[in-house]
């Protein structure tokens, strides 16, 4: 297998260590990377790859301030950083799931007018999506923007935000992927292929978090491109154990990224306390998700009432709980911590916790 130049990540609150890592390819296009499992291609136009080397310096992000050379240096980079986080993730959810997800197509450098982006996104085909391309996969896409701003630079200095050198913002919506073909909170399995929806709720996005922290090994996700926000900001959305359902707001007009932080936080104490039981992490983390491909699969057609099911936070808890019995107490315990508990509604949890504070502030 070829090497590339990629970060891998190490903890800490910024891209991760340049290292040298083997990238399974099955063929090199002009600018794209076609991978057993998906296909990775940087959509801004010229020749990125000439077929003797996946090997490229990420030149600072490279961006409008960076010459030609500098530039096409960070493009190539990046598409080669996201394959291989791509095809990492991938193969550590098929590795648990026991078979392989859909094939993904990443596109990078996605709407960048009228203005760059520096975020990513996962969408599926619908008719109304008038920005996006004319043809999506039905399976699924990452859409990664050209990039915009400037973060600190690993050795000082500044470093401009590209999302494919990001490998927080690549494994956030290969979450998402995951999320689409397992617990399937939209039920898009039952609607026409075409006719799918990208509305994404509280579950999606926490579990798409913590399923990042675990592939980055830290709960401060997005400690790097959010470094100036303060941890106790929920829009960190660093995995702690302060966030419970007493800060959980629910409505369809709510953000579903900060709702979806009481989720990922409650997993990921709970697999911090899987750990210190002295079990292997991977025996929560496929716990998780083949309790979310058992709780995809109950619903066979899309009416309210199982959508509203999907959005509880107990029902998927329940379902990863009986996937791996011998762990459920200790996964309930540090989940009741953080307000979640089986066979409640997220309204009914979030009224229990602000209750639960209140009498404590009072006393």
């Amino acid at each position: 297998m070829p090497k590339a130049i990629v970060y891998l990540p190490d903890g800490r609150p910024w891209p991760g260590q340049l290292a040298e890592a083997a990238l399974d390819v099955l063929e090199l296009g002009p600018a794209e990377v076609v991978l057993p499992e998906a296909t990775v291609r940087d959509e801004r136009g010229g020749r990125l790859f000439d077929g003797s080397t996946l090997m490229f310096d990420p030149a600072a992000g490279g961006g409008p301030l960076a010459d030609a050379v500098a530039d096409r240096q960070a493009r190539a980079f990046g598409v080669t950083n996201t394959a291989f986080h791509v095809q990492r993730a991938l193969r550590f959810a098929s590795a648990l799931l026991g078979h392989p997800l859909p094939r993904l197509l990443v596109r990078i450098g996605m709407h960048n007018q009228p203005r760059r982006w520096h975020g990513g996104h996962y969408r599926l085909p619908r008719s109304s999506l008038t920005d996006e391309p004319a043809t999506l996969s039905r399976a699924g896409e990452v859409h990664l923007g050209g990039g915009d701003g400037f973060l600190p630079a690993p050795e000082g200095g500044r470093y401009f935000h590209a999302p494919a050198h990001n490998a927080a913002i690549i494994c956030h919506e290969v979450g998402h992927h995951l999320c689409r073909h397992t617990a399937d909170f939209r039920l898009n399995r039952l609607r026409p292929p075409a006719q799918q929806t990208n509305r994404k709720i509280a579950l999606d996005e926490g579990t798409a978090d913590v399923l990042t922290a675990i592939l980055l090994g830290t709960p401060d996700i997005y400690g790097w491109h959010r470094g100036t926000i303060a941890e106790w900001d929920p829009r960190r959305r660093k995995l702690q154990p302060r966030w419970t359902m007493a800060h959980f707001v629910g409505g369809r007009d709510q953000d579903p990224h900060a709702d979806g932080t009481v989720w990922a936080s409650a997993c990921w104490s709970a697999r911090e306390r899987v750990i210190a039981t002295g079990a292997d992490a991977a025996r929560f983390d496929t716990a998780l998700l083949r309790g979310m491909e058992s709780a995809g699969a109950d619903a066979d057609r899309v009416t309210e009432e199982a959508l509203i099911r999907r959005r509880q936070f107990s029902r998927l808890l329940s379902a990863i709980t009986r996937t791996d019995p011998g762990l459920a107490p200790v996964v309930l315990t540090a989940m009741a911590e953080h307000g979640i508990r089986p066979g409640a509604s997220n309204a009914a949890l979030e009224d229990a916790a602000r209750a639960e504070l209140t009498g404590e502030v009072g006393r």
